[in-house]
């Protein structure tokens, strides 16, 4: 494993993340209900948001301390695909998930590239039966989805994480196992 797995800052960055991920979904939900932003962004945002209710994902949440982690970057990355498509679109909370998706970058190292291109994938793939553009050509589709990323968002109770050097590793070692 890399440095990074011993860097202290992922320590307290993570855990700070898993707090905030029921107010970073509610905030990338309002963009996908906004009629103003961009449909491409709108894309990214949805892809990310479905991801939450995929019944396999990268990392199972009920993985104690990083079950919830894989959530949380696939979130970041999908902001930051969709600024990097969409300049225009830099603000709020887009913006911040972005900027936060360049120290994923720094953590992951050559995962990061593999973590992307997955992301990318969930433009393609399902959840609960509902592809990115069923709910972005339904307007009924989209709003139950809307109404489904909200209901999560308040429900969502961040889980604990034990701030030692081998949740980093195991964090690393799920993602390089697991990432296509």
């Amino acid at each position: 494993m890399s440095d990074s797995a011993s860097d202290p800052r992922y320590l307290e960055m993570f855990p700070a993340w898993l707090s905030t991920l029921g107010s970073d979904v509610a905030s990338l939900g309002k963009i996908v209900e906004d009629d103003a932003t961009d449909e491409g962004v709108k894309r990214y945002a949805v892809s990310g948001l479905n991801y939450l209710f995929k019944s396999l994902d990268l990392i199972p949440d009920g993985i104690d301390d990083i079950g919830f982690l894989d959530d949380a970057f696939v979130l970041r990355v999908a902001a930051s695909l969709a600024i990097a498509d969409h300049a225009d679109a830099k603000k709020g909370a887009l913006e911040k998930l972005s900027e936060d998706a360049k120290a994923l970058r720094e953590f992951l190292g050559a995962d990061y590239d593999r973590l992307e291109s997955y992301v990318k994938g969930l433009r393609k793939g399902a959840a609960r039966g509902r592809t990115v553009d069923d709910i972005m050509g339904d307007a009924d589709v989209r709003k139950a989805f809307a109404h489904e990323v909200a209901a999560w968002s308040k429900e969502f109770q961040p889980p604990s994480f034990t701030r030692d050097p081998k949740t980093l590793i195991k964090l690393k070692a799920f993602l390089n196992a697991k990432l296509p």
